[in-house]
C-alpha cells in the first residue's frame, strides 16, 4: 500500500499516470508541513486556496502557517458549506475570484475541504486558463478515501449529480489523518460509507477487517483510521492507474452510486441524506438487487446492512427523514445518472462481498420490485 515517506509516520501512495502521476501522502501533521510538501511544485511562492467557511474557521490559519514556514504566501476564498455550493453559482464565484487574484497558468490552486470543495475547486482549476494545476488537501474522510484521488472534478445540475465536470488530476494530495478529529460524528460516518464500498467491490478481507475494527475506528482510533485511509487510497490508485477515464474497471468504484445519486437528487442534495449515507444505502440496494437476480448469496445483503447498522449508518430507505418518492420516480432519477450508456443504465452488481462486476442486464420489473420492497421496509 505504498512505501514509507521521508517524513515521519507518513506514507506515500503513488497514482501512476505517466507524466501526470502524483502522490497521495497519508499521515498526521501534514497541514503544518504543507509548505514542505508543496514547495517543490511551485513556480513562484504563492497559492490560491478555495475552502468553505466551517473548514476555514478550523484549519485555514494552520495551513497558512504551514505554508509560511517555506516562504509561501496564500490568498483564500471561503465558500458557504453544503452541497448547494457545488453548482453554477459556486463555480462562477470561484473562477472569477481566481481571475481577480491573477492566478496564472503556472500557478497552483489548493482545495482545502471535503468532497464539495475538492470537486468544485478541481473543476475551477480545470477550466481556468484552460487548465491550472491544483493540490487537494481533503479534510473529510469521504474526500480522503475517494473524491480527492483520481481526478474527477465537477458540479451538480438540478437534473442530477456531477453531470457537469472534467477529468483533471491533482498534482498532490495531502490526507492529514489528524484533521478527521474535527469532523462531526455524522460527517465522519458518512465518509465511512465510501470506505465500506472498497471492501464490498474488491476486497472481502478488507470488509472483514472493517467488521472487526469499524467501531473502534469510528470512535477515534487514529492508527485504524490511517490504515483504512491508506488501504482505500491504494485500492483506488491502482484502479485509476489502469482505467483513468472510466472506460471499464473504474466504473466498479460506482458501487452504490447509481442508487445513491438518485436518493440524493430525491432529497434535494440536502442534509437529509449525506453523500456517504446515500452510497451506503445504495450498496445495500445493489446487493439486494444482486440477490434478487440470483447472482450473490442471499445472506450477503443482510451482512452489508448489519455492518452499516452497527456503525450507526442508515441501512433502510425508511430511515431517510422526510420520506422518498415512489419507485417509478426514483428509477426516473437513476436514468439521468451520468453512467447511463446508449440509454441503458449500468449497474455495479456483486457475485459476493468483494466480487463486484458491471451489468446492463437488469430487468425493469426486478429493479422496480427491489425499489418498492426497500421503500416499504
Amino acid at each position: 500500500m505504498g512505501e514509507a515517506d521521508a517524513m515521519t509516520d507518513v506514507e506515500r501512495v503513488r497514482v501512476a499516470l505517466g507524466a501526470r502521476s502524483y502522490d497521495v501522502l497519508v499521515g498526521e501533521g501534514l497541514l503544518r508541513r504543507a509548505g514542505q510538501a508543496i514547495a517543490p511544485l511551485l513556480s513562484r511562492p504563492r497559492v490560491a486556496v478555495l475552502t468553505e467557511e466551517r473548514v476555514a474557521a478550523l484549519h485555514l490559519e494552520s495551513l497558512r502557517a504551514g505554508l509560511a514556514g517555506e516562504g509561501i504566501t496564500m490568498s483564500a476564498l471561503a465558500l458557504p458549506p453544503g452541497e448547494a455550493t457545488k453548482g453554477w453559482a459556486g463555480l462562477e464565484r470561484a473562477v472569477e475570484w481566481l481571475i481577480s487574484e491573477r492566478v496564472e497558468r503556472g500557478d497552483m490552486v489548493l482545495a482545502l475541504g471535503g468532497g464539495v470543495i475538492g470537486d468544485l475547486a478541481g473543476f475551477a482549476a480545470a477550466v481556468l486558463r484552460r487548465g491550472v494545476r491544483f493540490v487537494q488537501v481533503p479534510t473529510s474522510l469521504l474526500a480522503q478515501v475517494d473524491s480527492s484521488v483520481g481526478g474527477k472534478t465537477g458540479i451538480n445540475s438540478p437534473q442530477g449529480k456531477n453531470l457537469i465536470g472534467a477529468f483533471h488530476q491533482p498534482s498532490l494530495v495531502l490526507a492529514d489523518i489528524g484533521l478527521l478529529d474535527s469532523l462531526p460524528a455524522r460527517d465522519f460516518l458518512a465518509g465511512y460509507g465510501e470506505v465500506v464500498k472498497y471492501g464490498l467491490l474488491g476486497d472481502a478481507g478488507f470488509f472483514t477487517w472493517l467488521e472487526a475494527n469499524g467501531p473502534a475506528l469510528a470512535a477515534g482510533d487514529r492508527g485504524l483510521r490511517a490504515q483504512a485511509v491508506r488501504h482505500s487510497v491504494a485500492m483506488k490508485a491502482a484502479i485509476v492507474a489502469r482505467d483513468e477515464t472510466e472506460a471499464g474497471e473504474r466504473a466498479l468504484l460506482n458501487l452504490g452510486h447509481t442508487f445513491g445519486h438518485a436518493l440524493e437528487a430525491a432529497t434535494g442534495y440536502s442534509d437529509r441524506l449525506l453523500h456517504g449515507e446515500a452510497v451506503g444505502l445504495g450498496c445495500v440496494l445493489a446487493f439486494q438487487l444482486s440477490a434478487r437476480l440470483g447472482l450473490c448469496p442471499q445472506e450477503a445483503p443482510g451482512r452489508v446492512a448489519a455492518h452499516l447498522a452497527a456503525l450507526g449508518l442508515p441501512y433502510r430507505l425508511g430511515q431517510v427523514p422526510g420520506g422518498l418518492p415512489g419507485a417509478e420516480a426514483l428509477i426516473g432519477l437513476m436514468a439521468q445518472d451520468k453512467k447511463v450508456v446508449a440509454g441503458r443504465m449500468r449497474f455495479v452488481l456483486a457475485k459476493d462481498i468483494g466480487q463486484a462486476f458491471l451489468s446492463e442486464d437488469v430487468p425493469g420489473d426486478v429493479l422496480r420490485a427491489v425499489r418498492e420492497e426497500a421503500l416499504e421496509g
